[in-house]
C-alpha cells in the first residue's frame, strides 16, 4: 500500500473539506422507487408531453415487464442493453432491469455494429431491451431482443420479492478511451443513492421537479432520473432530440420546474442567447467543462445569487463529485473554484505523493462511496487509476481523475486543467486553459475553444475557434489581444472565427467536428 507524505497544513485543510459523511439509505434502486411508490402512489412520476404517469402506474408497468425480461432469461447480476427513445416506455423499461436485479447499459442504436458488438461483449449483455426489436433482431440476433409495448404489460403486477444489494451494479457507462476502445464504467446502486440523498447542491424532495435532458447514454441523466423519482419528486421527458430555448423555457414554465442541469456549452447559449429561460427555476447545475468567467458573471448579475452552481464529477465517481454555488462575483478570478465535496464524497489534492497544502497546485483524487469498481475488463487501467492510500492510518481508495486543481485557504477547489491538457508546443509546455481564459476576455469574444492540431509535418500547432460577439471580431484582433497577455510561445498559430460551437452528444464541445471544419475550409 502506498503511503501518502503529508504536512500539518496539508491534513488540516484535507480534514476541513473532507468532512461529508451523512447518513443515506443502505438500500437498492428498486427498493427506494419502490418505496416513493408506495408513499406516493397517486403523485406524478413522470411527464412528457401530454403523458402523465402517477407513480402507482409506471410501478406496475414496471413489474409487468421485469415479468417478461425474466421470462426471458434475464436473471440477477445480468447485463441488459437499453435502447429506447426518451419517453415514459425509456423510464419503465430502465426500471424493470433494475426490478430484476439487473444492470442497465444504456446504448445509442445509431452506434456502428462493430463498436456496439465490442460494448455489448466487454459488458457481457444478454439481452437488449428497445422500442425497436425488429431492427435489433436483425442487427444482433445472437442476443435475446426484448420489445418494449405497454399496452401489452398487466399494469395491477406485484413488485418483485427480490431484495437488490446496493453494491451490486445499476448501470454500465461507456466513455471514450485514448486507444480507440471505449471503456466501460460500472456504477453501483449506492453510488446513485449517495448522489442524490440529502443532496448538498440542490434541494431533492417530493417536490422537486427534474427535467430530463440529457441522453440517456451519458451519466448525468441517472442525476435527472433517479433525483427524480428516488425521492418521489417528478422527471419531466424533454420532448426533443435536441435543446431550443423557446421549448426549454415552455417546459421549465409549464411544469414548475425546480431544478435542471445543464452542461457549460448549453449555459453558455442560455446566457447569450436568452437568460430568461430559467428565470423560474430554483437552482441551475452547470457542468462538464470549464466555466468562462463572462458568463457565470453576467448569470450571476442576472439570477442573483445562489442560484447558479457549478457542479464537478468524472463518470467514475456516479456523476456530481463537487459543487461550487456562485454567491458573489467572479471579476478579478483567474478560474471559477469547482468548490468543495458533495455529501459522502472526499477530495484529495496530491503532487508526487504527497497532499498538497493551500495554493499547491496537484492532481484532484476523488474517494467515496461513489466510486465505479473500476472499468470493465481493464485490469492494468483499473490498477493505475484507482490506488490504495494510507493517508494517516486510514486505508482509502483514491480515483486519480487527471484533472489538476489545487484548494483555496477557504477549501474550495480550483481546476486548473487536465494534465494532458499541458501540451508541449515547439518545445514549450502550454496550458490550454490559460490561452481559453485570456480569449473569453475579449469583449468581442462571446465563447472559445482552444486545442491542439498535428500538422503533415508531425508538428503541433494551437489552434482557437471563437465566437464573435460582434463585428469587430476578426482573427488579427483577437492575436492583437492575446499578445498582450501571453508569451509569443503561447499565441495560436490558427485563430477561426465561427458562428458557434458545435456540441456532442454529452452537450461539451465537438473538437472533432471543430477541426473537421478547419480542414475543409482549407
Amino acid at each position: 500500500m502506498n503511503k501518502i507524505a503529508l504536512s500539518e497544513e496539508a491534513l488540516s485543510i484535507h480534514r476541513k473539506i473532507n468532512g461529508t459523511d451523512a447518513e443515506y439509505p443502505a438500500e437498492s434502486l428498486k427498493e427506494l422507487f419502490e418505496a416513493a411508490a408506495g408513499r406516493r402512489p397517486e403523485s406524478v412520476a413522470v411527464i412528457h408531453q401530454e403523458r402523465t404517469y402517477t407513480y402507482s402506474e409506471l410501478n406496475g408497468l414496471a413489474n409487468g415487464l421485469s415479468v417478461r425480461l425474466r421470462a426471458a432469461g434475464v436473471e440477477p447480476g445480468h447485463v441488459v442493453g437499453l435502447s429506447v427513445k426518451r419517453s415514459p416506455e425509456m423510464i419503465v423499461a430502465m426500471l424493470a432491469i433494475i426490478k430484476c436485479g439487473a444492470t442497465y447499459l444504456p446504448f445509442d442504436r445509431t452506434w456502428p455494429d462493430e463498436r456496439l458488438s465490442g460494448i455489448f461483449g466487454q459488458a457481457s449483455c444478454t439481452a437488449l431491451l428497445t422500442d425497436a426489436s425488429d431492427e435489433l433482431t436483425v442487427r444482433f440476433g445472437q442476443l435475446r431482443v426484448v420489445p418494449v409495448d405497454l399496452q401489452t404489460l398487466n399494469p395491477d403486477e406485484k413488485n418483485p420479492s427480490l431484495r437488490v444489494d446496493p453494491d451490486s451494479l445499476a448501470y454500465i457507462v461507456f466513455t471514450s478511451g485514448s486507444t480507440g476502445s471505449p471503456k466501460g464504467v460500472p456504477i453501483r446502486h449506492r453510488g446513485v443513492v449517495r448522489l442524490v440523498s440529502d443532496a448538498s447542491f440542490a434541494s431533492l424532495d417530493s417536490n422537486a421537479v427534474i427535467p430530463q435532458l440529457a441522453s440517456v447514454f451519458f451519466d448525468a441523466a441517472a442525476f435527472e432520473i433517479w433525483g427524480a423519482l428516488l425521492n418521489g419528486g417528478t422527471c419531466v421527458l424533454y420532448p426533443s432530440d435536441y435543446v431550443r430555448l423557446s421549448e426549454l423555457k415552455r417546459v421549465v414554465e409549464q411544469n414548475g420546474v425546480t431544478v435542471l442541469f445543464v452542461t457549460t456549452a448549453l449555459f453558455n447559449v442560455i446566457v447569450d442567447e436568452a437568460p430568461g429561460t430559467l428565470d423560474s427555476v430554483r437552482t441551475i447545475l452547470t457542468g462538464g467543462e470549464a466555466h468562462s468567467l463572462g458568463h457565470i458573471e453576467r448569470a450571476r448579475n442576472h439570477y442573483g445569487d445562489d442560484k447558479v452552481v457549478s457542479v464537478y464529477g468524472p463518470t467514475e465517481c456516479s456523476v456530481f463529485a463537487t459543487y461550487y454555488p456562485v454567491r458573489s462575483s467572479v471579476q478579478g478570478e483567474t478560474a471559477l473554484p469547482i468548490g468543495l465535496p458533495i455529501q459522502n464524497t472526499s477530495l484529495y489534492i496530491v503532487s508526487d505523493g504527497a497532499l498538497c497544502a493551500p495554493g499547491e497546485v496537484g492532481e484532484v483524487c476523488l474517494a467515496g462511496p461513489g466510486l465505479s469498481p473500476g472499468y470493465l475488463g481493464m485490469h492494468e487501467l483499473t490498477k493505475k487509476k484507482y490506488v490504495e492510500y494510507d493517508i494517516d492510518g486510514e486505508k482509502v481508495v483514491l480515483y486519480h481523475t487527471g484533472d489538476r486543481g489545487f484548494c483555496r485557504e477557504d477549501g474550495n477547489v480550483v481546476f486548473q486543467g487536465r494534465l494532458d491538457d499541458q501540451v508541449k508546443v515547439n518545445g514549450f509546455r502550454i496550458e490550454l486553459g490559460e490561452i481559453t481564459h485570456f480569449m473569453n476576455e475579449v469583449p468581442y469574444v462571446k465563447q472559445s475553444y482552444v486545442t491542439t492540431s498535428e500538422k503533415e509535418s508531425g508538428e503541433k500547432v494551437v489552434v482557437a475557434f471563437v465566437v464573435p460577439a460582434n463585428a469587430d471580431c476578426t482573427p488579427q484582433a483577437c492575436h492583437d489581444h492575446l499578445t498582450t497577455k501571453v508569451p509569443r510561445y503561447m499565441l495560436p498559430g490558427e485563430i477561426h472565427v465561427c458562428d458557434s460551437l458545435p456540441l456532442t452528444g454529452s452537450g461539451k464541445v465537438d473538437r472533432k467536428a471543430l477541426l473537421s471544419a478547419t480542414k475543409t475550409l482549407n
